[in-house]
């Protein structure tokens, strides 16, 4: 094994430090431990480009991308020197800041579709206010949300649909209903049951691939027909699909829009925007419907966030990233598949998604979807020196990562053909990873000892 990462103590003694002064070892689950393999890095210090560094000084090629929010690269020279030249003249007072008028500026001319925008740090308050503003718009109690699309927010509306409502109230939950992507009738169906009481639906666009033929444009207008406002989130297909985003790359206008993530290429800043008759509901200058509180936050106008805001989003306007996201995605994707072709697991091991945003799933010996096969798989990764909880690309892949990347899965695949034969207690180091939507916690403390594998 000798070349192979598999030193991390400096990372498993902080961990320890973590869950006694953090719930749950971290301030976001999905890069909480039980996501990842028990020999995985802990803590990363330092990033550039498309490769990171941890606690215990192992290097490498990064996937996850900040969980998508970094589309250029990290530590990316222009947004960095945009930001530090802004923090150099302050970053927060009592009135507005003449930088919020030009990255609202900038937005709108990145996104024609809408008229007007307001800022906030996360993609839970931008979703959250969009709801808000439905609800208002519109009279009525009921959220629709995508029940196939994963995550929406952390704010109760949302949470308390899923496994880990513990904390919301019934009444809570029950004001959010559930449709199915792609199918028109099951929308029909809950407006029939519903009738009048629908404020909103809100969904992605897309999670990788394609909607079906007119699923989009028909879901809008058949929300429209009953009265309800059609909202898109667009906190991963933002800066991906397109530079307008999905709304941009499928020729739509929804009536509220939400963007996040690779907005500011890392910094922390969101935007909800829309239509300007709803969005004025939440000004000053209208006057005739009751006052909408619509996004107040201390710190959502940060100067140095809409410094780097502008700066990515002229990059983006300037430099073919869309182009390169897709070409380097869809090298990656061909090569992984060649890989999975050669060890003949085709019935396995399968990649999917939009080529700047794929994703891979896993299979057991049974040819059903396997957790414990996943924590392999990204168990093997990482020791070859590819941290890949998904399969994200950014402006700064290149060829050569992308080819490690290949060689890398190429190994891994190797040891999981092994454990699909032999047992794959024999390679997996510790406990598998597990959802993060679940109700109860049934992973071992994190100070237990772990048995050691075989290696292959």
């Amino acid at each position: 094994m000798d070349g192979f990462i598999q030193d991390f103590a400096n990372s498993d003694r902080l961990r320890r430090r973590a869950h006694w002064v953090i719930p749950g070892g971290a301030h976001t689950y999905a890069k909480g431990d039980d996501q990842y393999p028990v020999l995985s890095p802990g803590f990363i210090v330092e990033g550039h480009g498309c490769h990171v560094f941890d606690v215990d000084g192992n290097a490498y090629i990064e996937y996850g991308m900040g969980n998508r929010a970094v589309g250029l690269g990290h530590a990316y020279a222009p947004v960095l020197d945009a930001v530090a030249h802004q923090l150099e003249l302050g970053c927060n007072f009592t009135r507005p800041a003449r930088i919020e008028v030009e990255c609202a500026s900038a937005f709108l001319q990145m996104v024609p579709g809408a008229d007007m925008v307001k800022f906030c740090k996360d993609g839970s308050d931008a979703t959250s206010a969009a709801v808000r503003l439905a609800r208002a718009a519109t009279g009525r109690d009921y959220i629709a949300r995508c029940q196939d699309h994963p995550f929406f927010s952390t704010d109760d509306w949302f949470i308390g649909t899923t496994e880990m409502n513990a904390g919301i109230p019934e009444a809570v939950r029950n004001l959010t209903l559930g449709f199915r992507y792609n199918d028109l009738d099951d929308a029909r169906d809950l407006f029939a049951r519903h009738p009048g009481k629908i404020a909103a639906f809100i969904l992605e666009a897309s999670r990788g691939d394609d909607p079906a033929e007119g699923y989009l444009h028909d879901l809008q207008e058949l929300c429209h027909q009953n009265g309800a406002l059609f909202i898109l989130d667009e906190m991963i297909t933002g800066f991906r699909w397109a530079r307008g985003g999905a709304q941009e790359y499928y020729g739509l206008r929804p009536d509220l829009s939400c963007f996040g993530k690779a907005l500011g290429n890392g910094f922390a800043i969101s935007a909800l925007a829309g239509r300007r008759e709803l969005m004025e509901l939440g000004g000053i200058e209208q006057v005739e419907r009751p006052r909408v509180f619509l996004l107040s936050t201390t710190h959502g106008a940060e100067t140095h966030a809409m410094a780097a805001a502008i700066a990515t989003m002229h990059v983006y306007a300037q430099e073919p990233v869309i182009s390169r996201l897709r070409r380097q995605g869809l090298r990656l994707k061909a090569g992984i598949e060649q890989a999975i072709v050669h060890h003949g697991l085709q019935r396995f091991v399968s990649v999917a998604g939009h080529p700047a945003c794929l994703t891979y799933a896993t299979r057991g010996r049974e040819g059903t979807p396997s957790q414990a096969f996943r924590t392999l798989l990204l168990q093997e990764t990482i020791r070859r020196g590819v941290l890949a909880p998904s399969l994200v690309v950014s402006y700064t892949h290149g060829d050569d990562e992308i080819d490690q990347t290949i060689a890398a899965f190429d190994g891994a695949l190797g040891v999981y053909h092994l454990a699909l034969e032999h047992g794959i207690e024999n390679y997996l180091v510790g406990r598998p990873s597990d959802v993060v939507f679940r109700r109860y916690n049934s992973l071992p403390n994190v100070e237990e000892p772990v048995a050691a594998a075989r290696t292959a």
